[in-house]
């Protein structure tokens, strides 16, 4: 909300200063200004807008703060927790079976995998 305040604040001011309309049209502009800023609907349409950029700003804060205990949890089980996902395929692969040879009996490198 800030930045577009500012944004037309600046646009204003640039327009005011940058063109030559002269007296008549900054007076025209002034008592604009002054009509729309002094609205009570404008105040309440800021204020309204303030309170829900709150409320937006909370559940933001409360989604990340969920999402980083959630990731919080998820390390220290994999640190102190059963075997993570890795471990158990490693396991799988390297058990009796996996290649329908005995263990140990694997060649050492591809080219005897492919002779033998």
């Amino acid at each position: 909300m800030r930045f577009r305040l500012g944004l037309f604040i600046g646009l204003g001011a640039g327009y005011v200063l940058g063109t030559r309309a002269g007296r008549e049209r900054f007076e025209q502009i002034r008592r604009t200004w002054e009509r729309v800023s002094g609205s009570p609907t404008v105040h309440r349409a800021t204020e309204r807008a303030s309170e829900v950029a709150g409320q937006q700003a909370r559940r933001a804060l409360y989604t990340v703060q969920s999402g980083v205990e959630k990731a919080g949890g998820a390390v220290k089980e994999r640190l102190h927790g059963e075997a993570g996902p890795t471990e158990q395929v490693t396991g799988l692969l390297a058990g009796e079976g996996s290649s329908g040879a005995p263990a140990g009996t694997t060649p050492d490198n591809v080219r005897d995998a492919w002779q033998g």
